[in-house]
């Protein structure tokens, strides 16, 4: 019959010890009972980067990264992509299940009743240098936010979390607006709460005073697909800051504040920009074959393909390739595509990136929409973050929720000087 459990045998001492298996996972804890002397701590697993540990269970979203599959609560984000809107996915994400009719309408009006932000909020991003980083300014921002609503503290009051949750993601587009207006020189706009989210967002950041402005349906519904693509994405750098810092019950503003300073790296929330940089770089269709070798030879990279989780083309990345061309028919044809294309097209055709498992990513097209959009290169991870907001937060709730979640704190190995005396400085 067979059993559940794992049977390890120490070579040390010759002992045998049987581990539980649920969930194809060992609990790290139980391997605290292999010691070699009764007063030993006990083994520990090492996994530097957690290449394979799970701090947690989830029932947000699943990733097959070797089918290239990727759902949220069960739903395929193909599906998502094409027939839903990005509140409704945040809806989703943060209350497990899709809303009716009557539900949503109440969602998107509590949402919307959140994109004004306090006046004190206004003057910290007007004291920021005109050139200040946009990141920067959304770290302290939200930051800030919880100074503003003191109330947030009390993170086991379901009623006060929810208000917290409408906040956040009704005013990060707004501030996101507001910082790249006080970029610019320009005065701010404040939100209409007639326009859907994402338009919401481009008419903040772009609206001049026009008699006929409008909103450009094709490059709001864009945006709108590219935030639910980026809404959540597992247990990722960032979300697992939110869930580290937020396991602390620290404020939700604080947690989500950590978050998007995680975001921030370039190896997270700025690789497709790094993707930009290096279409910029090649500068024509023609230079890409002698790319590619270089890239072979071990002489640059090839940025935009290949991730930790997927060893298949990322599903994202194949419905963000259809917006992109749909984003330029609707604007100024960008050369950069036809490189990218052709970038593509030799790399999904060449052993070597097939051998390595190397598909394009979501970043690889990412950067030219938001380019096509006439966003700064320097905003694309505010970008990253708006959406992600609500991933975090639905992560955040599902870690408070948890009995068996406690402050994190990982172990160590230590490698330093056994204990040693001190000696006085004169007779060193």
């Amino acid at each position: 019959m067979t059993r559940n459990t794992l049977t390890i045998t120490d070579n040390r001492t010759g002992k045998t010890y049987e581990v539980p298996i649920e969930h194809d996972t060992i609990r790290a804890t139980d391997l605290r009972q292999i010691k070699v002397n009764p007063d030993d701590f006990g083994l520990m697993s090492y996994d530097p980067a957690y290449m394979n540990t799970a701090a947690g269970t989830s029932t947000i979203t699943y990733i097959d990264g070797d089918k290239g599959i990727l759902e949220y609560r069960g739903y395929p984000i193909e599906q998502l992509a094409e027939q839903s809107s990005y509140l409704e996915v945040a809806y989703l994400l943060l209350y497990g299940e899709l809303p009716s009719k009557e539900r949503l309408d109440w969602w998107e009006y509590r949402i919307s009743r959140h994109r004004f932000i306090h006046n004190s909020l206004v003057e910290l991003i007007q004291a920021f240098r005109y050139d200040a980083h946009p990141m920067g300014i959304l770290i302290s921002s939200v930051a800030a936010m919880s100074t503003l609503y003191p109330e947030a503290k009390n993170v086991d009051d379901p009623a006060v979390r929810e208000k917290q949750i409408w906040r956040m993601l009704g005013m990060i587009p707004t501030i996101a607006a507001f910082a790249y207006r006080h970029r610019i020189g320009r005065p701010f706009n404040q939100p209409d709460s007639s326009l859907s989210y994402t338009a919401n967002l481009l008419y903040m950041m772009d609206y001049m005073n026009q008699r006929d402005y409008e909103v450009n349906p094709v490059l709001a519904k864009a945006l709108d697909v590219l935030f639910i693509l980026h809404a959540d994405h597992e247990q990722n750098c960032s979300t697992a800051t939110m869930r580290g810092v937020g396991s602390s019950r620290v404020d939700p503003y604080c947690a989500l504040s950590a978050a998007a300073a995680a975001l921030y790296g370039p190896l997270h929330g700025g690789a497709n920009e790094a993707v930009l940089r290096m279409l910029q770089n090649i500068g024509s269709v023609k230079n890409v074959p002698a790319f590619i070798e270089r890239v072979k030879k071990g002489e640059t990279r090839l940025m935009g393909f290949g991730h930790r989780v997927y060893k298949n083309y990322d599903p994202r990345a194949k419905i963000i390739r259809k917006v992109a061309y749909e984003v330029f028919e609707a604007t100024t044809a960008n050369p950069l595509l036809e490189i990218a294309v052709e970038l593509e097209r030799i790399a999904l055709e060449d052993e070597y990136f097939i051998s390595r498992k190397l598909y394009p990513n979501v970043d690889f097209y990412s950067g030219l929409i938001y380019q096509a959009l006439r966003f700064p290169i320097e905003y694309f991870p505010f970008l990253f973050a708006i959406p992600r907001a609500s991933g975090w937060l639905a992560q955040w709730l599902e870690m408070l929720d948890d009995p068996e979640q406690k402050i994190m704190r990982p172990r160590q190995v230590y490698l330093g000087h056994a204990r040693r005396d001190y000696v006085p400085v004169d007779k060193r």
